[in-house]
């Protein structure tokens, strides 16, 4: 079987977001650290080349695939910031993305361009309620 792309690295947290030409979204990136941080009682680490993640969990799939990934984290990739934080789905969190602001989802994703689009509150919720899962 396949071994999985995103493993957690040494890679420094910090010389990653030195390499975000976006300074706004290097800023942004730095207060979800914060928050992040603050929430899960974890320091972050870098999983492959590009996310950001908090903890760390086993999962294991009816398939046999198995592995470790980041119970919560985040990636600023160009133009966007794609925090993963909705486990379960989006309707477990549909009450609070009412009144999030202004964002895009994927399957477990959060996509934000600027956290000046966004109720810091309410996102500090949905990653409470996402390590919760």
């Amino acid at each position: 079987m396949a071994e999985n792309k995103t493993q957690k690295t040494d890679t420094s947290v910090d010389l990653f977001l030195s390499t975000v030409e976006d300074k706004v979204q290097q800023e942004d990136s730095r207060i979800i650290i914060e928050l992040m941080e603050e929430i899960t009682k974890e320091k972050p680490t870098m999983w492959g080349a590009s996310i950001i993640g908090f903890g760390s969990e086993h999962y294991e799939y009816k398939s046999g695939r198995e592995g470790d990934m980041p119970k919560i984290g985040f990636s600023p990739r160009r133009g966007t910031l794609t925090l993963y934080v909705l486990r379960g789905g989006e309707l477990l969190y549909s009450d609070l993305l009412l009144e999030l602001g202004k964002y895009k989802t994927g399957k477990i994703c959060l996509y934000i361009k600027r956290l000046l689009d966004v109720d810091l509150k309410i996102l500090k919720q949905i990653i409470l309620r996402a390590i919760s899962k």
